[in-house]
């Protein structure tokens, strides 16, 4: 393959470079993976109107998100371990994303530190918050992110406790290893030498760079995934919103809400936004896909905040039909992370410019000038 041409064109290449627990660990889902082939199956059955004769010679990407002006509706959602599927995976892609005109929003869990993927931009980025049971350190890690001049916080809710991910453990990313599955996942790595070079041996510390002071002892993705297997707290509730708001000035985004509900509920606490999420079908499988959830959530919340959605999002067609269905924005995040694991920076870069112009010819095929204006005409009823 000598130029990807589409983002499942980066799936492939990043199968191709990544050591297998690293490539499921991005491509997999919970239990069966029904949920996971929801999101993408149910995303392809919303249909659009085909319309012509419309001037469509001028057409209006941009957007504005929590008074961040955006090139197109898209934000690089937090994808954990980025670090180690390019090297500085998270600086690399951060890059890229400033460099189409997009928020990137770095995870709790990632690689590099939200230090070091502020200063690598130049420019405050948007962080990701889970909750560790140790309040104090996660009070700390906040201040870290109102330092480096984060503009909003997403703060993810549906891992109370990790979803059973059967990939993570049949590929040794997760569980306790025998020497025999030590000694395969080192071949496995031997037998991928472009990301053993890159990554391993030139990527620079390999440690949670917003964690690494909470586990200082942890040797590797096995002694992480154990620890926050026990430091996740399964206890939080909407008070701890109220706790959160307490040391946040600016927008809190709640993400992984899939019911109208907890919607409702999210407003009331004092979100600034909703991103309607299942996590990738990374948490509980069998739950529906988050298009068919986005518009009753839409209903729901009405203009008292901003609604984000993710999953499923693999072209820009499928940001127009979010998008028609009532998301102001769409995060990515499979996306982001198989054009990373393909080709780095340029990679990403490379994958967003596919994405646009996707976008630019599903808008002028709807007859869509406007971005801001995409809403339910552009379906099939």
């Amino acid at each position: 393959m000598t130029q990807p041409a589409s983002v499942s064109d980066w799936r492939i290449r990043a199968k191709r470079r990544l050591p297998r627990m690293f490539f499921d660990y991005i491509d997999g889902g919970s239990y069966a993976e029904t949920t996971l082939a929801r999101n993408v199956g149910d995303m392809e059955r919303v249909a659009l109107r085909q319309r012509v004769l419309t001037d469509v010679s001028k057409l209006d990407l941009s957007t504005e998100i929590f008074g961040q002006k955006l090139a197109m509706p898209i934000l690089l959602a937090p994808v954990g371990m980025a670090g180690l599927y390019a090297r500085r995976g998270e600086v690399q892609a951060a890059r890229a994303a400033d460099a189409a005109g997009l928020p990137f929003c770095l995870s709790t869990v990632s690689i590099c530190s939200i230090e070091e993927v502020s200063a690598a931009i130049g420019k405050p980025l948007w962080f990701q918050l889970y909750m560790i049971k140790d309040r104090g350190f996660m009070s700390a890690v906040l201040e870290r992110a109102k330092a480096a001049g984060s503009p909003v916080l997403i703060f993810t809710v549906d891992l109370p406790v990790p979803g059973a991910r059967y990939r993570d453990v049949r590929s040794g990313l997760s569980g306790e290893l025998s020497f025999l599955d030590k000694l395969r996942r080192a071949v496995d790595g031997a037998c991928h030498p472009f990301w053993l070079w890159d990554v391993m041996l030139n990527g620079g510390p390999a440690t949670f760079g917003n964690l690494a002071s909470a586990m200082p002892n942890a040797k590797g993705t096995n002694d992480f995934a154990m620890w926050l297997g026990r430091n996740f707290d399964p206890s939080v509730s909407w008070r701890d919103l109220e706790w959160v708001r307490e040391r946040w000035d600016g927008p809190i985004v709640i993400k992984g809400i899939l019911d109208a509900e907890d919607a409702r509920h999210a407003v009331e606490a004092g979100a600034s936004g909703i991103v309607v999420s299942n996590h990738g079908g990374r948490q509980l499988d069998g739950v529906p896909s988050t298009v068919e959830a986005l518009p009753p959530i839409v209903e729901a919340v009405g203009d008292r905040a901003t609604v984000l959605m993710d999953g499923g999002v693999r072209s820009g067609l499928d940001v127009l039909k979010a998008l028609a269905l009532g998301a102001r924005s769409v995060m990515i995040g499979r996306a982001w992370a198989y054009a990373l694991a393909g080709g780095g920076e340029a990679g990403v870069r490379a994958m967003l410019t596919t994405l646009q112009r996707e976008l630019e010819v599903a808008m002028a095929l709807t007859g869509c000038t406007d971005i801001r204006k995409a809403g339910r005409d552009l379906l099939v009823r």
